[in-house]
């Protein structure tokens, strides 16, 4: 799954990449114009952590989200040039980062507000250009009345100014949309980057009432902060969270809420070998839960022994789950919820 990071130049959008990745990719305009920074992030989860203390195995494996750090162009001053566009069809969601701190080297004073609304017609205009090329080729073409019907809706609403996200859509309309790449209709996040003395701070209210018109999520958090903060040994973390103000980074909230975002939950897999989280669609089969781990475990599925988390915290094993009747069997339509920690059984 990849998370596109987007915003308009100045934005600091390449340093909330790096305070996330840890990684050091060129800032502002130093980098390669065309090539998009790519970084792997690992999901903070408390639930993987406390299993690796009980279960002490070899190996433990977070769950992980792509980001995603699209190059900016120094010529754009308030706008997302053609390249971008295009490159940011291939993320399953996006994350704007709006400025919301001074900034001596641009003529622009900060303007959240202003910034999430013009990045909002950005999409709504690139989307509305691919609707209006295809209604035009599908009028030349019969027996595609549902097709034009469709699209005539997304029409509408973008002409009206609302996402094709708030578009209510059945799942084959969903499947006929998909390979058109509209923006206005991946899943969006909007992280205001502020400075450091208000690296704490909630979203202001106008903001959040802006965000909230639109069903968007929002997080505040400072870049630069958290930058530093990915930048030191764990030891010293602690010290510099507190000299802040902050209980932890906000990094692994916006990680967290960015897997949200993707519709994603987590299944566990725990033991001797290995402690697992595995992201899967919320709303996910058992069966097809199973092929994530193998597609011979999907081919010869049987059972699913499913537990979860909380219950085997609380009464400490498998087998006192079984005697309190936690541990439960499950067939392949069971859909999976996020913490079950699972065993598949199967025959190939």
């Amino acid at each position: 799954m990849k998370i596109g990071i987007v915003g308009f130049p100045r934005s600091g959008k390449t340093t909330v990449f790096n305070a996330l990745t840890g990684l050091d990719a060129a800032v502002g305009f130093g980098g390669d114009p065309t090539r998009p920074n790519l970084g792997t992030i690992k999901v903070p989860d408390a639930r993987i952590d406390r299993l690796t203390e009980i279960f002490q195995p070899k190996k433990t494996t977070f769950g992980e989200v792509v980001f995603v750090d699209y190059p900016g162009r120094a010529e754009a001053t308030h706008a997302i040039d053609r390249t971008t566009i295009a490159q940011m069809r291939d993320a399953d969601a996006l994350v704007q980062v709006v400025r919301s701190f001074d900034d001596a080297s641009s003529d622009r004073a900060a303007n959240p507000s202003g910034d999430i609304e013009g990045f909002a017609a950005e999409l709504i205009l690139a989307d509305l250009e691919i609707v209006e090329k295809r209604l035009e080729r599908l009028r030349k073409e019969k027996g595609k009345e549902k097709e034009t019907a469709l699209l005539e809706r997304c029409r509408e609403s973008l002409e009206g100014e609302r996402p094709l996200r708030q578009l209510e859509l059945s799942p084959l309309e969903e499947r006929e949309l998909a390979g058109f790449g509209f923006l206005s209709r991946l899943p969006l996040m909007v992280l205001v980057n502020v400075d450091e003395a208000r690296a704490g701070a909630s979203l202001e209210p106008a903001i959040e009432s802006l965000l909230a018109r639109s069903a968007t999520v929002g997080l505040s958090m400072s870049a630069r902060v958290e930058m530093e903060i990915s930048a030191l040994d764990a030891a010293d973390r602690g010290a510099f969270l507190a000299d802040l103000g902050l209980e932890a980074p906000a990094r692994d909230r916006f990680v967290r809420a960015a897997y949200g975002l993707l519709n994603l939950i987590s299944f566990l897999t725990s033991g001797e070998d290995e402690v697992r989280a595995w992201p899967i669609e919320r709303g996910t089969s058992a069966v097809r839960a199973a092929g994530k781990i193998h597609s011979d475990i999907e081919r010869g599925f049987i059972r699913a022994e499913v537990v979860a988390y909380d219950d085997f915290i609380a009464l400490g094993s498998d087998a006192k789950c079984r005697d309190a009747g936690k541990l439960r069997l499950e067939g392949k339509e069971y859909q999976v919820r996020d913490g079950d920690i699972i065993h598949f059984r199967f025959n190939v």
